[in-house]
């Protein structure tokens, strides 16, 4: 027998509603819809008002983890989810952060040390997260030079791009080596400057140029400033305080999707780096895999296993400012409430809170 049959018709209905609406439920559930197992998910998507933003990468096509975030994120329709309408451009020259400060681009990407550097100069530039939780760069040798610790760089000369690394000068102080003994030489980005003994020392982007070595068969040894506890920080997502004010939900949304991306890479590597080919079809499929797991693997810290990618704190930005001023890099002081944010981290984490 049914057991709806003793039912008053009115009580029927009643139940057959309740179990359309359980049933309807479940099946929600099922979907995951309004989890919080990720960063993009809100129950809201679908009542969304519909916003554009733009993004401009600081660099051409390629794995840094902040551009794979946008990369996958637009991809797999996390920001379409969002009801997010997102043009991803990249920088040709460094243009980005006029545009971002122009209210042309309203999302770039910038290192963290930059970020404080352009503050001094009284730029309105936010980091809304932290993607690098290490330093970019790095500073590479020939794994059979000889060389082991950082002691055995007096005598020995060093290629640097564009200026003296701060990390070079701290990295140095911390193992009681003076920077003057050290020939410091300006050299091209060309990596195999190393490999042609050009140079005895090597600055390089660590999820970068240590690959490319490798790709034509030259061994390397890499000093990590991270192992030395500089505290020197990588990549961030910026946007100006305008456009913070102007329209913070927008940029939550792109936040949320792009976190949404880069966890969804560190799940899924080799679908992302087939993604990231989509944008760089020129360039070498094996280094954009190096690219991406070395800089997955910079991106978690304690700090963000407990609280998510792109998690930042205060004690990490004064702790840089502090650095970068020490060492002259930064001649202003900075109050570094101003250059980072962490409004739209707290709420897309709000479950960790």
């Amino acid at each position: 027998m049914s057991h709806l049959a003793g039912l008053r018709p009115y009580s029927r209905r009643v139940w057959r509603a309740a179990a359309a609406v359980l049933a309807l439920s479940l099946l929600v559930a099922a979907c995951g819809g309004g989890s919080d197992d990720n960063p993009a998910s809100t129950p809201q998507s679908q009542s969304l008002a519909p916003k554009k933003l733009t993004f401009m990468a600081g660099f051409k096509p390629q794995a840094n983890l902040p551009f794979v975030g946008a990369y996958v994120a637009q991809e797999k329709g996390f920001f379409r989810e969002l009801n997010l309408d997102v043009d991803i451009r990249h920088a040709q020259s460094g243009e980005h952060l006029q545009l971002l400060l122009a209210g042309e681009v309203q999302v770039a990407t910038a290192n963290a040390a930059q970020v404080i550097q352009r503050a001094s100069e009284g730029l309105p530039l936010v980091s809304i997260a932290l993607i690098g939780q290490k330093s970019e760069q790095g500073f590479a040798v020939g794994a059979n030079s000889g060389i082991n610790s950082v002691k055995d760089w007096a005598g020995h000369k060093l290629g640097y791009k564009g200026s003296v690394p701060v990390e070079f000068l701290a990295i140095a102080r911390a193992n009681g080596l003076n920077p003057n003994d050290v020939d410091q030489v300006k050299v091209s980005f060309d990596p195999r400057v190393l490999s042609e003994g050009q140079v005895d020392i090597l600055a390089v982007f660590v999820s970068n140029e240590p690959g490319q070595l490798e790709r034509i068969g030259y061994k390397v040894k890499v000093f990590d400033p991270s192992d030395f506890n500089i505290p020197v920080l990588g990549l961030t997502y910026i946007a100006s305080q305008d456009g913070i004010n102007k329209d913070p939900e927008a940029l939550e949304r792109f936040l949320r999707g792009a976190l949404k991306g880069i966890e969804y890479a560190s799940e899924h590597v080799d679908e992302a780096v087939d993604i990231v080919m989509k944008y760089a079809p020129q360039e070498n499929r094996d280094q954009q895999k190096f690219m991406l797991t070395t800089e997955l693997a910079r991106a978690r810290t304690p700090l963000t296993n407990t609280y998510g990618y792109g998690w930042q704190t205060r004690e990490q930005w004064t702790a840089l400012a502090k650095a970068l001023t020490e060492f002259q890099i930064v001649t202003r002081d900075v109050d570094v409430t101003k250059v980072y944010t962490s409004q739209f981290l707290e709420r897309i984490y709000s479950k960790k809170n």
